[in-house]
């Protein structure tokens, strides 16, 4: 397992538009069929990943705390079924319905979408503003597999309940998520 962080990137960059699957249905979602009128997460995650694992039921608790608000959610999972098939379409479709996802879990088979947004790891999480640009590019919060401090969202909470006021996010002091990498396909 190589720990990989997000890419730091400029911020305000627009959200890249996607059509991808949802397992759990068999419809096609777009970013509009996700996007919030206050503001949306896009988190690309996987179904084996112990970073992802370790956060997942505060991903749900996000989703079911933050969704009735306005904020729009939407995990995407972009890892290469060849290699590991345990995080493809069905596998997906079980995770989700087993653990309620408040909100879709789409697949990125081809990558592009994943590319798009420059995701590197899983969990990697992207947040935008109403007007569909990027105001976050970090960590749901300190905790990871191990180091003893509780899952709580503390660092997303805190850009979420500024969206949801209608107030500015900073841009400094935004700390990398962490997590494995993305396994890209080769060739």
């Amino acid at each position: 397992m190589a720990l990989t962080p997000t890419v730091q990137i400029p911020l305000k960059f627009a959200a890249p538009d996607f059509q991808l699957p949802e397992p759990l249905s068999g419809k096609t979602r777009s970013w509009q069929d996700i996007r919030g009128p206050k503001g949306t997460v896009v988190m690309f995650i996987c179904n084996h990943c112990p970073f992802v694992v370790h956060v997942m039921d505060e991903l749900v608790r996000l989703g079911n705390d933050y969704m009735n608000q306005g904020i729009g959610f939407v995990a995407i999972s972009a890892n290469d079924i060849t290699t590991h098939p345990q995080d493809g379409p069905t596998h997906m479709a079980a995770l989700a319905a087993e653990k309620e996802f408040p909100f879709m879990y789409l697949y990125d088979e081809s990558q592009e979408v994943a590319k798009a947004y420059e995701a590197a790891c899983t969990p990697d999480f992207s947040i935008f503003s109403h007007e569909g640009k990027c105001v976050y590019r970090g960590q749901l919060d300190g905790s990871r597999p191990g180091n003893e401090i509780p899952v709580d969202g503390a660092d997303m909470r805190k850009v979420l309940d500024l969206l949801v006021r209608g107030a500015a996010v900073p841009e400094e002091n935004q700390i990398p998520s962490i997590g494995c990498n993305i396994k890209w396909k080769q060739g």
